[in-house]
């Protein structure tokens, strides 16, 4: 049992870097402070970028869950702005 809610998803999978993380950041950006974001990535480069590029922002990782088709969802708490 997970100890989160998924307050948000937004799919990345249809773009390539640097374009995932842009994406990314602005999903988080309309999020509420303590919510949670939940990315779908393809795997490869933007499991090794996007995360990075999240925590360098400040925000809290929470998991990296692979879906076994080629993607992965990354689970994310929105810091504080």
């Amino acid at each position: 049992m997970a100890d989160y809610t998924i307050d948000e998803t937004v799919d990345i999978t249809d773009v390539v870097c640097p374009v995932t993380f842009v994406k990314a950041k602005v999903a988080l950006e309309e999020l509420d402070e303590g919510q949670i974001l939940s990315i779908r990535m393809n795997d490869g480069e933007p499991v090794q970028n996007v995360p990075r590029s999240i925590k360098e922002e400040g925000h809290q990782i929470l998991k990296l869950l692979d879906n076994e088709d080629g993607t992965y969802n990354l689970i994310v708490r929105k810091a504080a702005d």
